[in-house]
């Protein structure tokens, strides 16, 4: 379905959704809290199958919400990936399409004009906070949290600063907070820590009033780095040879020991996400949302995918289009509303605008590839449902990719020439092993038209042999 079909149809649904949702609590609506994952894999969530790293939260939360097993980031990398979250353009049309550093930190930013999510709800009179990693523009640029819909932003600006938990500085809206005992490397103050306690406070701050609190978290992004509270639950558990660092990441004597204590630490904190809403007495009007921006990591800088079978049966790690790269974890709960289960629906980033939109009333933009999945959340209605999924990447070699049903179409290498497209059926094959595409030409067909169809040329981000 094209997009101008699709919004279309979304701003006929909205009046309908909304008024369900109005329906939870006349007098307020809805408080959304969106909490973000950097690099986790899928299944390195105990609800998800894993068996080394310990997440009882999230597994809780899955048990009282809807647990998604077919749901794509927005790319395959950090950048991107937000991007089509906040703006509900899949990478084809989004306008971040790859991590691009710009001096003196920060990313390339998004430009002035781009209709966010924080946006779109700051207008309907939420308050509007994020706490973590943005990435999506420098402090001061069109990119700019402050600038982008966001009443508060705390954390990091810029993802080569959040390389490091030990930064001597985090960033409030525009000015810097320094860190006392930190030197970039090592330190007495975890930053993560004070992500967690900077969305606490933003919850307590704003009870009174409708809010959309967005937590990009930054772990379990490398570098390997964990307070000895949390490591020691881990430590000797198995066998973990050392990580020499290298790359700009530090080194660290037990990185599986250390990688798992992240990611639990992480937990604890959606932990406390959840104490906090039920201590204010917000948990029965409040949907959580729980994802990753990608895959997980490539066995670099410390991570051992392999041994915490962080991608599962995927193929492919973070900056691949494979499944791996981009079939990420997504819970959603919301007492009273949302019926605890799981779902199939294929689904991406893009859908997350639209569906906020429906939710609150927001009016939901034309030019978007996004749906709504709130039938699916509220288990009332019809779903709409894609016709199809794709992304492209301009890096790792360049990347396109469509799902069509059970079908993944994957073309790479496309920095260097229009390379044949693989194909594969997830349904019997979710490992993507064997290549179809010689025996299906019609379906190798559909997919190339979709992948030149939802293509449009970015200056900024060129694919070299679709831009010829």
């Amino acid at each position: 379905m094209n997009r101008t079909c699709l919004a279309a149809l979304a701003l006929v649904l909205v009046p309908t959704f909304a008024s369900v949702a109005a329906a939870a609590d006349a007098a307020k609506p809805p408080n959304i809290v969106f909490i973000l994952a950097d690099d986790l894999g899928t299944f390195e969530l105990g609800c998800y199958g894993q068996k080394k790293i310990k997440t009882p939260n999230i597994d809780r939360l899955a048990a009282d919400g809807i647990r998604f097993t077919n749901f794509y980031a927005g790319n395959a990398v950090c950048a991107p990936s937000r991007c089509v979250l906040m703006t509900g353009k899949h990478p084809g049309h989004a306008f971040i399409r790859t991590n691009v550093s710009v001096k003196p930190e920060g990313q390339q930013p998004i430009p002035a004009d781009s209709i966010t999510i924080a946006k779109l709800l700051k207008a309907k009179g939420y308050a509007t906070g994020a706490t973590g990693k943005w990435g999506l523009g420098p402090v001061g640029s069109t990119g700019d949290p402050n600038k982008q819909g966001f009443d508060l932003f705390f954390g990091y600006n810029c993802q080569g600063h959040a390389h490091s938990y030990y930064p001597t500085y985090l960033w409030r809206n525009d000015k810097q907070v320094m860190i006392e005992g930190n030197d970039g490397k090592t330190g007495k103050t975890y930053s993560h820590d004070l992500i967690e306690a900077e969305a606490l406070t933003f919850l307590k701050d704003n009870k009174d009033k409708p809010f959309f609190l967005f937590v990009p978290f930054t772990v379990p992004h490398m570098a390997m780095q964990v307070p000895e509270d949390s490591l020691k639950e881990y430590l000797g558990k198995w066998d973990d040879p050392p990580y020499k660092g290298g790359k700009g990441y530090v080194p660290h004597d037990t990185p599986r020991a250390a990688y798992a204590a992240m990611v639990t630490r992480m937990d604890r904190s959606v932990g406390r996400i959840m104490e906090q809403l039920k201590k204010l007495g917000l948990d029965d009007n409040t949907i959580v949302m729980f994802s990753s921006d990608n895959g997980p990591g490539d066995n670099y800088g410390g991570i051992d995918s392999i041994f915490f079978e962080s991608a599962g049966p995927f193929r492919g790690y973070k900056g691949s289009l494979y499944e791996g790269g981009i079939r990420v974890p997504f819970i959603a709960r919301w007492p009273g509303h949302i019926k605890p289960g799981t779902s199939d629906t294929p689904l991406m980033f893009c859908d997350i605008l639209p569906t906020l939109c429906a939710l609150t009333g927001a009016p939901i933009p034309r030019d978007i590839d996004g749906l709504s999945f709130l039938p699916t959340l509220l288990g009332k209605g019809e779903q709409m449902k894609h016709d199809y999924l794709y992304w492209e990447f301009p890096s790792y070699g360049g990347w396109q990719a469509v799902r069509l049903g059970n079908w993944k179409g994957v073309r790479k290498n496309l920095q260097k020439e229009l390379t044949p497209l693989e194909l594969y059926n997830l349904a019997d094959d979710p490992g993507e092993k064997t290549d179809l595409a010689s025996r299906h030409p019609d379906l190798v067909k559909k997919i190339a038209k979709i992948m030149a169809d939802n293509h449009t040329p970015s200056e900024l981000f060129p694919i070299k042999s679709l831009d010829k």
